[in-house]
């Protein structure tokens, strides 16, 4: 495999560092979302029960306590309390963007690094068939050894490139897969808490003024 390696030329070199980039992202996302203990829909239920009981501040308690994108996001919502509809879903959204890019962190990376891999592999064959030809106009076909050696530089470092270029990308759709399904229940359950958010304001708004009629008579 070593001999392999340095038979294929210097762009063997970032063809391996790209490799273990990758390695290094792709296990560095997963041990993150895996970290998300908490399940956005189970947790999102807690918080729905909390605030239906009008526990406001053991909502915004328990968000603070279990970090996760959904946790953050909720946490945004429920600080904003009392204060309109607009203005929750405002909370939400510049809170639900900034947890997004939490989650895709390092995911461009990911994908450069599938697209560049095969085209060092290229640019390395483009090399050995470069120096292959150096060798036919310096001591023509006589000599298949020195031939095959340039012809091998030029094939190692294409298979080399897409080696790391086809399980880098495979990789990178995988966590973009689980990205996105993380996202989708991030957004329904944060329609929810805006929903209840809204209708507990207003129900909150109602007991204001039957104790402003009261207090009246």
């Amino acid at each position: 495999m070593f001999d392999l390696f340095y038979k294929g030329g210097f762009l063997m070199y970032p063809i391996f560092f790209c490799s273990l980039l990758a390695i290094a992202i792709f296990f560095e996302r997963m041990f993150f979302l895996k970290s998300i203990k908490t399940s956005t829909r189970k947790f999102g239920n807690r918080i729905s029960d909390l605030i239906r009981k009008g526990n406001i501040n053991f909502a915004i308690t328990a968000c603070r306590k279990n970090y996760s994108p959904i946790s953050q996001i909720i946490l945004a919502a429920l600080l904003k309390y009392g204060s309109s509809r607009e203005e929750i879903r405002e909370a939400i959204e510049d809170t639900a963007h900034q947890e997004v890019a939490v989650l895709e962190k390092n995911l461009p990376i990911l994908a450069t690094v599938g697209n560049i891999a095969p085209l060092l592999g290229l640019l390395g064959t483009v090399f050995g068939m470069i120096k292959g030809f150096q060798v036919i106009s310096a001591i023509g076909v006589g000599n298949p050894e020195a031939l095959a050696g340039a012809i091998s530089e030029a094939l190692l470092t294409t298979a080399f490139g897409l080696s790391v270029a086809i399980p880098t990308i495979v990789a990178y759709n995988y966590l973009v897969n689980r990205v996105e399904r993380q996202i989708k229940e991030m957004e329904a359950t944060s329609t929810e808490i805006l929903e209840l958010l809204s209708v507990t304001r207003g129900i909150s708004e109602e007991d204001i003024k039957v104790d402003e009629i009261l207090s009246a008579q």
